[in-house]
């Protein structure tokens, strides 16, 4: 049987051809695509990446209180290659949230979360939700001393909660202090459960996408002008025109990642902090504890914010708030247009002001809390949230530029 019979015998079978085209060789992007679309490719890669040097460190690591730490310390003294593939892994999370933010911008500036691309939007910041859960998960199993006390601050924040807090924290730590069996949970989620969640939201997110078609740095549908054979005058054939350009942006990112996993893995102790060098000890704190850098300006506006008659529940509903926020993006941006490019004066200045503000947060989230930064803090805050909640006003008030009817800048 040749491949052509044998395809023919697949195709009656199973969608195999029709797929391929829908998603690949029949897809039509945008010829704009620009640097700020590499994005969304790299977090596939760096997914895959996690994935496969994930279940890789699985065969060897230890899930209880007793030998988590020194199966790490097994894998990357004795095992053939174990360095490589725990530096990878441990690059590979701060790299993903990388890309993802950078990705994140992408949306904003571009207005990638107006209609009709609102559930691509919803479903993306479901992505999110699950990489920060997965980190979490993870950041707790190497069973380092910062990891230990970074896992008893945030696992002591359910308890700031009305009523039910004290019972939700025994749930979620599955004991009345972190112990072998909150590891042993812990190893569970971050191995089995949220990586099936994400890769079913991540093959969802692209559906969606594939559906309503990609956004392009013009905010313009492309769509709408089409040739005789209904393919779009500004569109090209995803593959093979961007499968062999995005080789080139994947190039890049392996040589920037692998110059890290080499000469630079523990990022200056943002990316592995020296504590965790150390074993799990409940009598021994860190100088100073902080969260990852990803988590960071979360944690800089939950330590900003005054608690209320000495609980901390004030500043867990504002870092809750910061996140669920961004799920109603799509309905606070009122702006005719989509992009950046064609947006008024007030739309850029409240975009630069919302990035500088979320990167203060980042530093402020990492450094020792003092009057002065939690102050600075404070503001950026505010800043933060009047990005979201002044969008209809501003985005009513401000004169746009007519986007062009079609797509500028085209290879």
């Amino acid at each position: 049987m040749n491949a052509k019979k044998f395809m023919h015998w697949v195709d009656a079978r199973f969608p195999a051809t029709e797929t391929y085209e829908y998603h690949m060789s029949k897809y039509y992007a945008p010829k704009n695509f620009n640097f700020w679309y590499f994005f969304g490719v790299l977090s596939m890669v760096v997914l895959v990446n996690q994935l496969v040097t994930g279940i890789w460190l699985t065969m060897m690591f230890n899930p209880s209180a007793e030998g988590a730490f020194a199966s790490v310390e097994y894998i990357m003294r004795d095992v053939q290659g174990g360095w490589l593939i725990r530096y990878m892994h441990s690059t590979g999370a701060s790299a993903f949230f990388v890309v993802v933010y950078l990705h994140m911008f992408r949306g904003l500036l571009y207005g990638s979360y107006q209609k009709p691309r609102e559930l691509v939007w919803l479903i993306g910041m479901g992505i999110y939700l699950c990489l920060m859960a997965e980190g979490f998960f993870g950041y707790l199993l190497p069973w380092g001393n910062m990891s230990f006390w970074g896992a008893q601050v945030i696992l002591n924040l359910p308890a700031a909660i009305p009523f039910i807090g004290d019972a939700l924290g025994e749930w979620v730590k599955g004991d009345y202090i972190i112990s072998g069996i909150t590891l042993n949970r812990f190893f569970a989620l971050h191995v089995v459960a949220i990586p099936l969640i994400l890769v079913g939201l991540v093959f969802v997110h692209l559906v969606a996408l594939h559906h309503v078609g990609s956004n392009n740095p013009d905010g313009i549908d492309i769509k709408k002008l089409k040739d005789k054979n209904g393919v779009p005058l500004d569109g090209v054939a995803f593959h093979p025109y961007y499968t062999v350009h995005d080789m080139v942006g994947i190039v890049v990112f392996f040589i920037v990642f692998f110059a890290v996993v080499f000469f630079f893995p523990e990022g200056g102790g943002f990316f592995l902090e020296p504590p965790n060098f150390e074993a799990a000890n409940p009598l021994k704190t860190p100088a100073h504890i902080a969260p990852v850098w990803y988590y960071t300006p979360f944690y800089a506006m939950l330590r900003a914010t005054p608690s209320m008659f000495g609980s901390a529940l004030p500043g867990v509903i504002v870092m809750a708030a910061s996140i669920a926020i961004l799920f109603v993006l799509p309905w606070l941006d009122k702006s005719p247009v989509r992009s950046m490019r064609y947006k008024g004066i007030l739309s850029k200045i409240a975009l630069a002001i919302f990035v500088v503000s979320f990167l203060i947060l980042g530093y402020l989230g990492v450094i020792p809390s003092s009057d002065t930064a939690t102050l600075v803090a404070r503001i950026c805050t505010i800043l933060y949230f009047l990005y979201f909640l002044l969008m209809p006003i501003y985005t009513s008030i401000e004169t746009c530029k007519q986007p062009p009817e079609r797509v500028t800048g085209g290879h």
